[in-house]
């Protein structure tokens, strides 16, 4: 089954032009996907990790958090005119053969 990333950078872009005015520029983005990030590391190190979680964290949703970030790598994809489709799918046949026989042999995953 095929990922259609194409379809969610199109719904992104409508979503822009209708309630976000404009794309804010690279940097600005950049630097809230690194804040998006952040907030997804901290939720993993607290509720994954050693860290202990604190009571205003508990209810934060991961799974928002890393929607945050996706939402976010599609506007950079969007604006810097990257087809994240075909970029996707080159770097998982490039994975598949250079890393199969590297994982399947790595004893740690066993």
């Amino acid at each position: 089954m095929k990922m259609n990333l194409q379809n969610a950078q199109q719904q992104v872009d409508e979503w822009i032009k209708n309630h976000g005015v404009r794309y804010f520029n690279e940097l600005t983005n950049m630097a809230q996907l690194t804040e998006e990030v952040g907030e997804v590391a901290r939720i993993i190190a607290r509720r994954y990790g050693e860290q202990s979680e604190k009571e205003s964290d508990k209810n934060k949703d991961l799974g928002e958090e890393l929607a945050d970030v996706v939402f976010v790598v599609l506007c950079l994809a969007n604006q810097t005119g990257v087809n994240l489709q075909d970029a996707f799918e080159k770097k998982l046949d490039l994975k598949t053969k250079r890393d199969h026989d590297r994982h399947q042999n790595n004893q740690k995953l066993h």
